[in-house]
């Protein structure tokens, strides 16, 4: 897939340097099954010939790609790709390349199943624990989602800014070093959602119904009105309910 051939909702995210460049160009070409699993990746010597790029910048990106699983970087053997089950697929980089590769109906249900997992038991216990700075700060996401819409970057922003705070308020280190990853999945679903597929149902009903059980601090209220925002967000994106 070339920078023409990319969707619009993620033209916007390519690198501008050299190694990162190429990490991005070999990433997406993994992600999508265009380079499958034990394909070997060429050598330094060919890459930097045929690219015009320095051997320190190719093995640079390597190394991005093995600290990700999406290869087996070894001195002096050949470097190959993993097999699926081994790339960190909660890598924001490595999740924004699923989106570019062109995502499976399958992977996207997927991450709206981790959502479905995480994020209500998450509104539950942050409706016990949440802390009045962290409701202004909700409440102020909301109003920029409200003032820009998920079209705009800076509604998307306030989308996850939202998400984000909800985890912060759980109060619970392990969920939260979850955070940065559910983020990235509200922003690139959303992003499907609304550039891709040209979903536009007004979302503002379902996360100030989220909003609302926080500040009364109806835990279980909280988890029922997160269900239905992540619900009605997986029929933005064409998941199957019954799949």
């Amino acid at each position: 897939m070339t920078a023409d051939d990319a969707p619009d909702f993620v033209r916007k995210s390519r690198p501008t340097d050299i190694r990162g460049g190429i990490a991005h160009e070999l990433g997406v070409a993994i992600v999508s099954g265009r380079m499958a699993p034990g394909t070997p990746l060429v050598s330094e010597e060919r890459y930097s010939s045929e690219n015009g790029v320095s051997r320190g910048a190719y093995r640079e990106a390597l190394r991005i790609l093995a600290a990700k699983g999406l290869i087996v970087n070894r001195v002096k053997s050949v470097t190959r790709v993993t097999e699926r089950a081994k790339w960190n697929m909660l890598d924001l980089d490595v999740l924004g390349w699923m989106f570019e590769g062109g995502p499976t109906p399958e992977f996207i249900a997927s991450i709206f199943e981790l959502r479905s997992i995480v994020e209500p038991s998450a509104a539950m216990f942050a409706a016990r624990r949440r802390d009045e700075r962290q409701l202004a700060r909700m409440g102020h996401a909301l109003g920029e989602m409200e003032r820009y819409g998920l079209l705009d970057p800076a509604g998307r922003a306030a989308d996850q800014a939202f998400h984000l705070t909800i985890l912060e308020a759980t109060r619970n280190e392990p969920l939260m070093t979850l955070s940065s990853s559910i983020a990235a999945a509200v922003e690139w679903t959303t992003r499907f959602a609304r550039d891709e597929r040209r979903q536009y149902r007004d979302p503002m009903p379902d996360h100030h119904a989220v909003y609302a059980a926080l500040i009364e601090g109806d835990g279980r209220a909280a988890r029922h009105a997160m269900e239905i925002l992540i619900g009605n967000a997986s029929s933005d994106a064409g998941v199957d309910p019954d799949r």
